[in-house]
């Protein structure tokens, strides 16, 4: 902005870069055509002051040569008219060269005055050529800021308007599938990324939907991996939810956890993965994979981009620890060898001790019956009583026999027992 004052009112006013351009054209205008006309007036006033001053010195001095002329006639009357001839000739032809000087004069200031003018002229149409040439740039760069702002803007409404046909075919598309079609389609959607890998990354592991719906519910997909001996690497119940736009309920993933982890518990999986779009513009379940063991043991919640990238961190995880897993097995195998051996030597002692007890019920019936039936078998009664006495004996050792005596002398099933009895 420029700031003007008026020359009359001298108030003063601002006005931008155009109007204060076109206010000093104006002014340069007017100065131009105001000084051409000074100049040609002053060149007009020199010419007519330069005229009138050779007229006036002609005059006076044909004035004074024709009063001399007249004196010379008047004393030389008496001479010869042949050098009056002679005389006048001379001065009519210096009349002449005052006349042609005269001419030269008017030609040499109309030739200067030519020269100032077109010289003045010149600037002036090289100005007017220079003001041309910047409104030609200005219309110029104009035009094409304006042809560029313009297609810029029809880029953009194309793009606009291709984003808007796409988001109204989505929404036309997700009005016209129910909320469980939405779900299959995702689930399909991860069906088909796993799909993909299965045959390089994914050789010897299990993934498929999970049907069994005997304890009342069902995930939707279990996957589970093992080794060459059968021991399992990982195993994962997955879930996945949807929802279209336009569902009246909008549900969250934690309306979805506690079933999940009753799922993956009936169903003995270690991990539990909600793979959702529900909450789309939740920036907590936007970030990444949301880690949700605080509230359910080994449980993730996931978008569906992260579905391929959860498994192999999982499994690379559970590969890591593959070798204490095996350990694990073997050792719990020779466990249950242990627990076999104990529980054969308990039936062995609750058979011996329920014969036992049979045994000593029908001495003890004979016993009576010899009392009293006949006194002659004291004998056989003190017998008797002496096999009692020894069954109880070997009753007594039976009770006393434990694992630590029979494996005394046995360093292998020691070691065994010792390890069970360890916290």
């Amino acid at each position: 902005m420029n700031e003007i004052i008026c020359p009359h009112c001298k108030k003063a006013f601002k006005v931008d870069e155009a109007g204060f351009a076109d206010i000093l054209k104006q002014v340069r205008d007017r100065q131009f055509d105001e000084e051409i006309r000074n100049r040609l007036a002053l060149a007009e006033k020199d010419k007519e002051a330069a005229v009138k001053l050779a007229e006036a010195n002609i005059k006076n001095a044909l004035q004074e040569q024709l009063a001399k002329k007249d004196q010379a006639l008047a004393e030389l009357k008496a001479h010869k008219e042949v050098e009056l001839s002679q005389k006048l000739a001379l001065k009519e032809n210096e009349l002449l060269q005052l006349k042609a000087q005269i001419n030269n004069a008017q030609l040499e200031r109309k030739l200067a005055v030519n020269e100032a003018t077109q010289k003045v002229e010149k600037e002036r149409d090289e100005l007017a050529n220079a003001l041309k040439m910047k409104d030609a740039e200005k219309q110029l760069l104009q035009k094409s800021l304006s042809e560029k702002y313009t297609a810029e803007l029809n880029e953009k409404d194309v793009i606009i308007k291709h984003k808007d046909e796409e988001i109204a075919l989505r929404k036309d598309m997700k009005l016209k599938l129910s909320t469980k079609m939405i779900g299959e389609t995702l689930e399909q959607h991860c069906e088909t990324e796993f799909n993909k890998l299965r045959a390089t990354a994914f050789q010897n592991a299990y993934f498929e939907k999970d049907n069994d719906s005997k304890t009342g519910s069902k995930g939707d997909f279990i996957y589970r991996e093992t080794d060459e001996a059968g021991n399992e690497i990982i195993s994962i119940m997955f879930e996945m939810k949807n929802e279209g736009d336009e569902t009246a309920t909008k549900k969250r993933n934690e309306d979805f956890l506690k079933e999940l982890d009753k799922d993956r518990s009936e169903k003995s999986c270690e991990y539990a993965v909600l793979v959702s779009l529900l909450e789309a513009d939740s920036e907590y379940y936007n970030s990444g994979i949301v880690d949700v063991s605080y509230k359910f043991k080994k449980m993730y919640v996931i978008r569906p981009q992260f579905f391929i990238p959860m498994i192999t961190l999982l499994r690379n995880a559970a590969m890591n620890s593959i070798q204490y897993k095996a350990e694990l097995a073997l050792v719990r195998s020779q466990n249950i060898d242990i627990t076999h051996f104990e529980e054969k030597m308990n039936k062995f002692k609750d058979g011996f001790a329920r014969n036992y007890e049979l045994a000593s019920r029908k001495f003890k019936d004979a016993i009576d019956g010899i009392d009293k039936t006949i006194k002659e078998l004291e004998k056989t009664k003190a017998a008797l009583l002496s096999s009692e006495n020894n069954l109880r004996l070997a009753n007594e050792k039976t009770e006393d026999l434990t694992i630590k005596k029979l494996t005394h002398g046995n360093p292998t099933m020691k070691a065994k027992f010792d390890e069970l009895d360890r916290p």
